[in-house]
């Protein structure tokens, strides 16, 4: 019973067992809100094991598209906008203040498509990097997957990481940026990206634990992010956008909803409901 019960209490703190659509309670009505948006690389840096290729962000089609997308963000009016920069380093702070006297075009990149624009058109004086570094060891799990005849097994679940990849490129092609964001930020979508991660989880033992090392890591270092964003929040009122890669999501995610101080927004929560559903598909 014991065990029920905490449970119940979890998954009610993680918002699994509260439906988006009922009344505020008052206490939550206080809390700060956070929008964590997931996204694709604009610039196509090629950083990531696998990586999604999109097409030129800045024509004028995109272009279009974007700032549609923007505003729908708009709906959220956040009051701070943190991005995937490291935390501390004032590399992206200084280019959004050129932006702003008109000495810096914005790049393809989604921080500042999205991030810089938006902050921009709300008025907000700065941007706020919050980004951690940390480690990846994936050479790790293939080394231990390789070590214990379980290349093939490996090289299967990779593949389907792969294609999923694919698909979402494939989805942009003939879908808009709103459309595809949407997609990308489903649950089932995030649901699906963090299940790859704990399959990558299960190679290992006592001795070499090469994939729980990695869920370890990369969860670290979006706790992390999570710390660096709760730092922006000053007060109850305020409401803050969060943008990073897709990868991140469903780990921030669970981070934010799990404080009880804050108050958890998806995407679709500012979309009406008829789009999303069939934006989604």
């Amino acid at each position: 019973m014991r065990r029920t019960m905490l449970c119940l209490v979890a998954a009610t703190a993680m918002g699994l067992l509260v439906p988006a659509e009922r009344a505020l309670s008052k206490e939550e009505a206080k809390r700060a809100e956070v929008l964590v948006l997931g996204v694709f690389h604009m610039a196509n840096p090629g950083h990531d094991i696998f990586n999604m290729h999109v097409d030129d962000v800045l024509s004028p089609k995109r272009q279009q598209e974007i700032v549609e997308f923007a505003a729908v963000l708009k709906k959220f009016n956040p009051t701070k906008i943190a991005v995937e920069a490291s935390y501390g380093e004032d590399v992206v702070p200084k280019r959004y203040a050129d932006y702003l006297a008109g000495t810096r075009q914005l790049s393809r990149n989604e921080v500042e498509q999205i991030g810089f624009r938006l902050a921009k058109d709300l008025g907000h004086s700065a941007i706020y990097a919050v980004d951690a570094d940390g480690d990846f060891p994936f050479q790790r799990v293939l080394h231990y997957a390789r070590a214990t005849g379980q290349s093939a097994r490996l090289d299967a679940v990779m593949g389907e990481i792969g294609e999923m990849v694919k698909a979402q490129a494939e989805y942009l092609k003939t879908h808009t940026v709103l459309q595809t964001l949407l997609y990308m930020n489903s649950d089932a979508k995030v649901a699906q990206d963090v299940g790859f991660y704990y399959l990558e989880a299960r190679y290992g033992e006592p001795g070499d634990y090469a994939g729980p090392d990695l869920l370890a890591e990369w969860y670290r270092r979006n706790v992390r992010i999570y710390n660096n964003v709760t730092k922006v929040v000053a007060t109850p009122e305020d409401r803050v956008l969060v943008i990073f890669g897709a990868g991140h999501l469903g780990w921030l995610r669970q981070d934010f909803a799990a404080d009880l101080t804050l108050r958890l927004r998806k995407l679709e929560d500012f979309v009406p409901a008829s789009t999303a559903g069939a934006e989604r598909h």
